[in-house]
This record gives structure tokens, sequence and C-alpha cells, in this order.
């Protein structure tokens, strides 16, 4: 049958009622949109417990797997980012970004020799996805290539545009410490998307390492005015205004010693 078959044109009660039922159906694709909406606000703890929940509906969902270590791998904790990504492997030996994705938790762990061999090895299944080379990025940024850079503008070519892919880019980009760099990523996500709050609290973060303090100030409320809920943008105030602070603090004391 079409699956245009039972498709029927005009505002029917009914027919909306069958639409938002089906719309509740909380089955695996139900909560993989809940797991991005999330990711892409920010909320990693609440997609990594929607992906575990679409893993529920279908333990042998791949995007489940490998988002669920991707969020591990933003959450910090790079550990159980390879545990998780080892079992995964078992059902998908050649799995593209779960092994890109184990790659990036070997780098942030030290393994670079290892992180190398997986990032590899992600690229030989699959080169046209731009987690593949964000993930590629990250491996080289951590083994302090230059060639990471031209990893970077090829996942954000690849993405089309898409805001997501520098605003992850600045991410990776500020974990290592280059600051200036994921401060022009942020901005460029900026572009793209100038009324998501998580890319203001990004960019502030940014000014914020840089000595930016009111540029980062004007960004973090600009993020509080799009998302009054936006992760970690008050303990970010409060981590600037002490640094604020202690800096006005250091200049009176340098000043009164000269």
């Amino acid at each position: 049958m079409s699956r245009f078959g039972n498709l029927e044109f005009g505002d029917s009660p009914q027919n909306d009622a069958q639409f938002q039922a089906q719309s509740r159906v909380k089955d695996e694709a139900f909560y993989l949109r809940e797991a991005v909406e999330a990711f892409e606000s920010g909320r990693f703890e609440i997609a990594l417990r929607s992906y575990a929940k679409a893993l529920e509906q279908n333990p042998k969902s791949a995007p489940a797997w490998t988002g669920q270590v991707r969020m591990l791998i933003e959450l910090g904790e790079y550990r159980e980012a390879r545990l998780w990504a080892e079992k995964a492997l078992v059902l998908f030996p050649r799995e593209g970004e779960l092994l890109a994705a184990k790659a990036v938790a070997l780098a942030r762990s030290g393994d670079g020799k290892g992180a190398l061999a997986f990032s590899d090895a992600s690229m030989e299944v699959e080169t046209s996805t731009p987690y593949i080379w964000l993930a590629r990025g990250d491996v080289l940024l951590a083994r302090k290539e230059k060639r990471a850079a031209y990893c970077f503008e090829k996942a954000i070519l690849l993405a089309r545009d898409h805001w997501l892919w520098p605003w992850l880019a600045s991410r990776v980009h500020a974990f290592y410490r280059q600051t200036a760099q994921a401060l022009k990523f942020a901005q460029q996500a900026l572009a793209l998307d100038p009324v998501r709050a998580i890319i203001w609290q990004q960019l502030g973060r940014c000014e914020g390492a840089l000595g930016l303090a009111s540029k980062a100030q004007q960004s973090f409320e600009r993020a509080r005015e799009l998302d009054r809920d936006c992760p970690e943008l008050d303990k970010l105030t409060v981590e600037l205004n002490c640094e604020s602070l202690l800096g006005r603090l250091l200049r009176r004391f340098s000043w009164k010693g000269t």
C-alpha cells in the first residue's frame, strides 16, 4: 500500500485526534527526537536518558548507542564513554560515527595513539558525515596537529550551514583551551541562528575566558532572555562575577603598591 493511502484532506476532528495520539506514541523514534532536542539545547543529561529510553525500545538502535557515547563525552565521562562504545561496537563493529566517538573518548583520556587508530577506522567506513570530521579534528587537536583545522572546516562544509556544527567546534576548541578559535566558531554559529540560547551561552563562555567580561555578561543576559533555564548559565554568571571582582581587587592592590 502506498504511504499516502490513508491520508485524507480537510479539517477532520477525528483525523486531528488520531494524529495527536500517534504523535504521543513513545517509541524509539519518539525518544530519539527527544534526545536530539535536548542535545541541541545543551541538556546533555536529559539527552542521555532519552537515548537510554530509545535503547529500551530497540536494543539494536545504532543511533541511540552512538548518541549515548557522545552525550557521555559532552558530560566529561570519558571512561564511561569508552565502556559504552566498546559494548556498542560488539553489535556494530563497522559503525563509522560510533568508531569516531570512541576515538574522541580515547583522545580526551590521553590515549592519542588509540584515538588515532579508531579515527582512522571510522574514516575507512564513512567520510561523508559532519561528526566523523568533527571527531577527527578533536583527535588531532589532542595530538596538537595543525591538520585539525581542515577537519573542522570539512565538518562545517558537510553540515550545509547548520548552526550545530560550528557550536560543537567551538566547544571542542574551548576544551583544548584554544579560546580565540572557539570564539570564532561560536560567532559563526550565532550568525546561522541568532535566537538560540545555547549559542549565546557558549559565546559568553568564550568571551569570559578571553577577559571580555562586559561582553560575556551581555551574552549571558541574551541567553537568559531566550531560555530562562539555559544549562549552566547561572553557574557561568557567578564565575564571571567572581573573576571580575577578583580582577578589580588585584588591580586595586597593584595600584596601592606602586
